[in-house]
């Protein structure tokens, strides 16, 4: 307690601000500004997390021209500096110390309101003799009388001061377009309120008193050191205690009997840094005036001249800004926000799309987007994939086949031909089953060392692709019939986007896959374990084409090695991609057994 009382004495306090408010703003903005990865984690907006989620969906869909105002953080403040009032007397230096706090709203991207509180105490010492207004000396207030028949009087000061304001803060920071998040805020400030005030001054020596010879205590007020040299002679003659309530020039309104307020006016211009997603620091000046010259004690110069110069009161100060709420539900205060982030999203991913191209190399009347065989030979016939028909399944395709229709179950010749007997015998029947018994009691003897498929997935999406649905089936198939097998579902992703988002892709990915195989099987969830690994382990490396992103896409299915185990989620894991609900509902050929 002696040590936090010691630091709060007055004598000291505002030095000592002095020295915080330069440390606290060179650590912020060394210690902090690191990379993007250090910096604020992207947070996707949600169509909850906007006022009107209907609208939301409404432009993701192309209904809509415009995406909804997304819901953002309220701000709270707090602020402490050095204060200071610049009147009739010499301010002290340093000259006094403030504090408060703040509560601000955006209310769109470049505009905020922000309630304002502060209070602060200023002291002052002037080097200039003042003298009695029957002297001709501006001490024209009845507080002075005990000075009517001295020499004059240093003005000697202490001001406790309070406001409260409502003050439209207009910021440009979120005008550089450039990237989706902003680091630095340059902001300005205007409003009003009320503010009041309470001035003491050392008046009178400590037997009740006037100060008695101070003509002796004048020197040379035209240099630095001269008035220094004075106001270190004042200091040793008066006793430091602020004992007299200055006049006070009537307010627009009194609390009590002692309390006058007054309007205020403030305005103010700052810099901020932001810190994490919650929390940003800044460095702010404001001015504050109001129709008063009492700040100080003092109000006129001489007792002829009576011009009423108001005093003005100066705030600089550290602000600390917290922003409140669940960042699941908001967004951060909207003047740290790019407003043209969603539409840059959309643009991006639109130039991610392959150009569209009719060229059809082999002719076989499917585009190279789409052949999955580029060099099938003229008069080919092909599927949709524009891979060479083999019809009657013997590995031979049609165009090279010379009996393309062959019956199934019989050894082909190199030209397609089946070699068919003239008939069938029992003994063949025979052979056929106990063929067929022994293929089946091999596949289960040799359950673990079966090749599983993969399937891939469209791009920024992790929903399951009906073309998949058979590939999934036929994993079924085996883990029914190989009940103490074990499998890894593993995802992955291709290299675009950040590390963070692509790990909760590929996790999405591979979850779907285990959900879909668990509800629409029912297969025993401790049989698969679930992995996972971004963009980490690509089967294209130095990926450029988009046909090579979409190998990198996908959910690779493999027996369990003894080293393998479940992972747990990526760290603040949100669910990722489109579709990332579409384990809720399969479409299907149910005579297909999928």
């Amino acid at each position: 307690m002696y040590l936090i009382a010691n630091f709060l004495n007055f004598n000291t306090m505002t030095s000592k601000i002095y020295y915080l408010l330069i440390v606290i703003f060179c650590i912020s903005t060394t210690a902090i500004s690191q990379d993007q990865e250090t910096t604020v984690k992207k947070t996707t907006i949600t169509d909850d997390m906007t006022l009107n989620a209907e609208q939301n969906k409404s432009w993701r869909m192309g209904q809509s021209a415009y995406s909804a105002k997304p819901k953002n953080a309220w701000e709270l403040g707090l602020h402490f500096g050095h204060f200071m009032i610049d009147g009739d007397v010499d301010r002290r230096i340093p000259a006094g110390y403030g504090f408060g706090l703040h509560l601000r709203k955006a209310i769109h991207y470049v505009f905020s309101l922000r309630a304002d509180f502060m209070y602060g105490q200023a002291r002052g010492l002037d080097p200039q003799m003042w003298t009695h207004s029957s002297k001709g000396g501006g001490l024209v207030e009845d507080v002075f009388a005990p000075y009517r028949n001295q020499d004059g009087w240093f003005p000697s000061h202490k001001t406790s001061y309070g406001y409260l304001a409502l003050q439209g803060v207009l910021n440009i920071g979120n005008l550089l377009f450039h990237k989706d998040r902003n680091k630095w805020n340059w902001y300005t400030a205007i409003g009003g309120g009320i503010s009041s005030h309470k001035t003491m001054l050392d008046l009178l020596d400590a037997s009740g008193n006037p100060y008695s010879g101070l003509a002796s205590l004048q020197g040379d007020i035209d240099t630095r050191a001269g008035r220094k040299e004075i106001k270190k002679r004042i200091d040793a003659r008066y006793d430091g205690t602020y004992e007299t309530e200055s006049w006070k020039k009537k307010g627009i309104f009194r609390l009590g009997d002692q309390t006058n307020v007054h309007f205020v006016f403030t305005a103010s211009m700052g810099i901020a840094r932001k810190l994490s997603q919650r929390i940003n620091i800044g460095l702010e000046h404001q001015v504050m005036t109001a129709d008063n010259d009492m700040l100080d004690g003092i109000r006129f110069r001489t007792a002829t001249d009576q011009t009423n110069n108001n005093d003005i009161s100066h705030y600089t100060n550290i602000r600390l800004g917290i922003n409140l709420g669940n960042f699941n539900k908001v967004t951060e205060p909207l003047y740290w926000l790019n407003p043209l982030d969603a539409q840059m999203n959309d643009i991006a991913a639109l130039k991610q799309r392959p150009v569209f191209d009719l060229t059809d190399t082999d002719g076989d009347g499917v585009i190279d987007m789409l052949d999955q065989e580029m060099e099938t030979p003229a008069g080919a016939a092909v599927d949709t994939r524009g891979i060479a028909l083999d019809s009657d399944g013997d590995g031979i395709a049609d165009y090279i086949d010379k009996e393309p229709y062959s019956p199934p179950g019989f050894i082909v010749s190199k030209e397609g031909i089946a070699d068919v007997k003239c008939c069938i015998t029992m003994d063949d029947v025979s052979k056929a089953i106990d063929s067929k018994v022994g293929v089946m009691k091999k596949a289960t003897d040799d359950c673990g060392k079966w090749f599983l498929p993969m399937i891939h997935f469209d791009l920024d999406r992790a929903s399951i692709k009906p073309e998949y649905y058979g590939h999934l089936h036929h994993v079924a198939t085996v883990m029914k019939m190989c009940p103490n097998l074990c499998i890894v579902v593993q995802g992955h992703t291709d290299v675009r986007s950040s590390n963070s988002y692509n790990n909760n892709l590929s996790y999405t990915r591979a979850e779907n896959v285990v959900n879909y195989l668990v509800s629409q099987y029912g297969l025993d969830r401790n049989r698969i374990k679930l992995m996972y690994g971004g963009e980490e382990a690509p089967m294209v490396s130095n990926s450029k084409k988009e046909i090579e992103h979409y190998m990198n896409r996908r959910v690779e299915i493999r027996v369990c090695t003894p080293t393998d185990s479940e992972m747990a989620k990526p760290e603040g894991y949100v669910p990722t991609g489109k579709g990332v609900k579409s384990t809720s509902r399969f479409i299907g050929n149910k005579n297909s057994g999928y």
